[in-house]
């Protein structure tokens, strides 16, 4: 029977603490830093060689669908009542709200260095140390809405201007991109600055810290992210039923991504799965 993921905001007191104390768990086992070594290595960016699955390509959306199964996963071996809840930042957009709560999350770091030290993941805690991708400090940090140059999470007008796309992503299939659902969800613009910076990235961007490179999952909000973002892909889906994941056959010999994506019936690594097999995930959860 498929379980359901819900909306942060309408999470009862137990639902909260279960979900936070199976988080501290799989941290404890060592498990949460696989995770996050895991995202580091399969974030390739346009500019380097070889197969880009989890960013820049058109398997941005089935990647993570399967990489929010893993965690899901996980944190259901240590409790079976735990699912990932989404963060649905086009309605949820204030700092003193779900997820920032002192019960789930924690607030945004403080002025002088963005560490966190409020909520189960601040450091003063003891059980949220960052192991992976990190230079002087151990510690998790935020800058929510960017004080020194601060900018506006996505709106409800962005994700419809990505639901409206009825193709899922065209060539030459990476960050530039300019037609697609894949990339104007995805979020890469042009220009520079904030502009540059769309849909899922600017989320990234807004809650600064340790979201703001290949070690992003460091912080818990990633998943809640993510999460709303395979609902926005499982809600093009259901508009677009005609529509499917592309390209459909690898690009060829004479291409500038040969081998460099992974098409509909190709493996995506690290797991032995396709994006066809990703498409349809009903029969394991459904959002509230």
């Amino acid at each position: 029977m498929a379980y359901t993921r819900k909306d942060v905001t309408t999470l009862t007191a137990s639902e909260r603490r279960r979900f936070v104390n199976a988080m501290l768990e799989i941290k404890r086992r060592g498990e949460y830093d696989e995770f996050v070594r895991s995202h580091i290595d399969y974030y390739v960016s346009d500019g380097e060689g070889g197969l880009r699955t989890a960013h820049m390509a058109p398997s941005f959306l089935p990647w993570h669908r399967r990489f929010l199964l893993d965690l899901e996963n996980a944190l259901r071996r240590v409790d079976s009542s735990v699912t990932v809840p989404y963060w649905d930042w086009t309605r949820a957009r204030s700092v003193g709200a779900a997820p920032w709560t002192k019960d789930l999350l924690g607030g945004n770091g403080r002025r002088s260095d963005r560490q966190v030290t409020t909520g189960p993941f601040a450091y003063s805690t003891g059980n949220w140390t960052l192991k992976e991708n990190i230079t002087d400090s151990r510690f998790l940090t935020r800058d929510l809405g960017r004080a020194a140059n601060p900018i506006e999470l996505p709106t409800k007008r962005d994700v419809e201007g990505a639901l409206s796309e009825p193709v899922y992503d065209v060539s030459p299939w990476d960050s530039t991109s300019n037609r697609g659902f894949r990339n104007r969800l995805e979020g890469w613009g042009t220009g520079r600055g904030s502009a540059a910076w769309r849909t899922h990235n600017r989320v990234h961007r807004w809650v600064g810290g340790e979201m703001l490179g290949g070690a992003s999952v460091n912080d818990p909000v990633f998943w809640m992210h993510h999460a709303f973002i395979d609902l926005v892909w499982t809600r093009w889906q259901q508009r677009h039923r005609e529509h499917r994941y592309l390209p459909a056959e690898p690009p060829g010999p004479g291409s500038r991504q040969y081998r460099r994506v992974v098409a509909r019936h190709e493996k995506l690594p690290p797991w032995n799965v396709t994006p066809d097999q990703l498409e349809d995930v009903g029969r394991i959860y459904r959002y509230a």
